[in-house]
Protein backbone atom coordinates (compact mmCIF):
# COMPACT_ATOMS: atom_id res chain seq x y z
CA UNK A 1 0.00 0.00 0.00
CA UNK A 2 2.80 2.43 0.81
CA UNK A 3 4.42 1.67 -2.53
CA UNK A 4 1.28 2.74 -4.40
CA UNK A 5 0.80 5.98 -2.46
CA UNK A 6 1.65 8.14 -5.47
CA UNK A 7 -0.71 6.21 -7.74
CA UNK A 8 -3.89 7.32 -5.99
CA UNK A 9 -4.51 11.05 -6.49
CA UNK A 10 -6.92 11.18 -3.53
CA UNK A 11 -3.98 11.01 -1.11
CA UNK A 12 -2.18 14.09 -2.42
CA UNK A 13 -4.32 16.81 -0.80
CA UNK A 14 -4.05 15.09 2.58
CA UNK A 15 -0.28 14.63 2.25
CA UNK A 16 0.19 18.25 1.15
CA UNK A 17 -1.99 19.51 4.01
CA UNK A 18 0.10 17.60 6.54
CA UNK A 19 3.25 19.09 4.99
CA UNK A 20 1.61 22.53 5.23
CA UNK A 21 0.95 21.99 8.94
CA UNK A 22 4.53 20.82 9.55
CA UNK A 23 5.93 23.79 7.62
CA UNK A 24 3.72 26.23 9.54
CA UNK A 25 4.95 24.83 12.85
CA UNK A 26 8.60 24.96 11.76
CA UNK A 27 8.19 28.57 10.63
CA UNK A 28 6.67 29.43 14.01
CA UNK A 29 9.77 28.10 15.80
CA UNK A 30 12.13 30.64 14.23
CA UNK A 31 12.39 34.25 15.38
CA UNK A 32 11.01 36.95 13.12
CA UNK A 33 11.17 40.74 13.12
CA UNK A 34 7.61 41.18 11.88
CA UNK A 35 6.17 38.54 14.24
CA UNK A 36 5.65 36.09 11.34
CA UNK A 37 3.04 38.17 9.53
CA UNK A 38 4.68 37.77 6.09
CA UNK A 39 4.85 34.03 6.60
CA UNK A 40 1.23 34.02 7.78
CA UNK A 41 0.12 35.76 4.58
CA UNK A 42 1.93 33.17 2.46
CA UNK A 43 0.57 30.28 4.54
CA UNK A 44 -2.97 31.66 4.19
CA UNK A 45 -2.54 32.12 0.43
CA UNK A 46 -1.39 28.52 0.06
CA UNK A 47 -3.68 27.06 2.73
CA UNK A 48 -7.04 28.33 1.47
CA UNK A 49 -6.88 26.55 -1.91
CA UNK A 50 -5.43 23.49 -0.19
CA UNK A 51 -8.36 23.52 2.24
CA UNK A 52 -10.79 23.64 -0.66
CA UNK A 53 -9.00 20.75 -2.38
CA UNK A 54 -9.05 18.63 0.78
CA UNK A 55 -12.74 19.38 1.28
CA UNK A 56 -13.50 18.48 -2.34
CA UNK A 57 -11.55 15.18 -2.24
CA UNK A 58 -11.95 13.97 1.35
CA UNK A 59 -15.27 15.54 2.33
CA UNK A 60 -16.52 18.26 4.65
CA UNK A 61 -15.47 16.55 7.88
CA UNK A 62 -11.84 16.39 6.77
CA UNK A 63 -12.12 19.99 5.58
CA UNK A 64 -13.45 21.16 8.94
CA UNK A 65 -10.71 19.27 10.78
CA UNK A 66 -8.07 20.87 8.58
CA UNK A 67 -9.69 24.28 9.07
CA UNK A 68 -9.51 23.83 12.85
CA UNK A 69 -5.88 22.71 12.63
CA UNK A 70 -4.97 25.68 10.43
CA UNK A 71 -6.80 28.10 12.71
CA UNK A 72 -4.90 26.75 15.72
CA UNK A 73 -1.60 27.30 13.94
CA UNK A 74 -2.55 30.73 12.56
CA UNK A 75 -4.46 31.85 15.64
CA UNK A 76 -3.43 35.54 15.62
CA UNK A 77 -4.82 36.30 12.16
CA UNK A 78 -8.05 34.59 13.26
CA UNK A 79 -8.16 36.59 16.50
CA UNK A 80 -7.60 39.87 14.63
CA UNK A 81 -10.27 38.94 12.08
CA UNK A 82 -12.71 38.19 14.91
CA UNK A 83 -11.96 41.54 16.58
CA UNK A 84 -12.37 43.40 13.30
CA UNK A 85 -15.71 41.70 12.64
CA UNK A 86 -16.96 42.58 16.12
CA UNK A 87 -16.02 46.25 15.58
CA UNK A 88 -17.74 46.30 12.18
CA UNK A 89 -20.94 44.66 13.41
CA UNK A 90 -21.46 46.40 16.58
Amino acid sequence: MIGNLGADPDYWPLVLSMLWLILANVIAMFPSRDHHWRAAYVLIAVGVPLLGWVTWVAGPVAGLLLLAAGASVLRWPVIFLWRWLRRQLG
